[in-house]
């Protein structure tokens, strides 16, 4: 068992350190503001802030400076929740959308590197 932790462990190492290398090198995206665009698009709509926390696998706080950088560049743009103005809602832009499109082959391709020798292993 600690055997597997420690191979999940490299390989999640190895993935991240290219991800970050190739698409910010290609694309100008780090691993996290991808996912962030990724489940974007996947979801096709807005998104609360707590939402995409539970999708990217970041604390509040961590996924808020995401989506500030990707607001910054234009992106994806943020707007309060009209139901409840504590709320903050996440939309992807048309520029995010092809950032995204783009830089998914990208990713793809990594992902593939990293873990085509890699038996699924399904719970």
């Amino acid at each position: 068992m600690v055997g597997t932790w420690h191979y999940v462990l490299a390989k999640h190492a190895k993935a991240m350190c290219m991800l970050e290398r190739e698409l910010g090198d290609k694309h100008g995206l780090g691993p996290s503001e991808f996912e962030v665009l990724d489940q974007m698009v996947h979801h096709d709509r807005k998104l609360r802030i707590q939402e995409l926390c539970d999708e990217v696998h970041l604390s509040q706080s961590a996924l808020s400076r995401v989506v500030a950088r990707l607001e910054k560049a234009a992106l994806v743009s943020r707007g309060a929740c009209d139901s409840d103005r504590r709320g903050v809602f996440v939309c992807i832009t048309e520029e995010g959308r092809a950032r995204h499109a783009a830089a998914l082959p990208t990713q793809r391709a990594v992902l593939a590197e990293i873990f085509d020798d890699t038996p699924v292993l399904i719970a």
